[in-house]
């Protein structure tokens, strides 16, 4: 299993919908920046949005485990071998991710209890 690291591409506000369902003074998501980055394998990284996490976990395991050579969905998605392009559930002011596969290794940082 390798890393997998998670860039922040874009914070966005869909203002239309904004306007309709959300909240007055409703912004871009207050949890993530532009450009953050993190590195995550089996666990979600300290700091990472729980929300966002649940929505891209599963293309972080299957980069974590296919590495650079990973292709989603046969080409038709995205065009670049071991990345992919995801973002959180949030319809009103969702994050943009990209997540790219990486040499190195994942490891276990914690002691099991077991």
């Amino acid at each position: 299993m390798k890393k997998v690291k998670i860039t922040v591409l874009k914070t966005t506000l869909d203002k239309e919908l904004a306007a309709e369902y959300g909240a007055e003074g409703l912004g871009p998501c207050p949890m993530m920046l532009e450009g953050q980055t993190f590195y995550a394998d089996y666990a979600k990284p300290e700091g990472l949005c729980d929300e966002a996490w649940k929505a891209i976990y599963q293309y972080v395991f299957a980069l974590a485990h296919g590495g650079k050579d990973t292709l989603f969905y046969f080409g038709d998605w995205i065009d670049k071998r071991g990345v992919a392009i995801c973002s959180c559930n949030d319809g009103l002011r969702p994050v943009i991710f990209k997540l790219e596969a990486t040499d190195e290794d994942a490891g276990i940082n914690y002691t099991p209890v077991r």
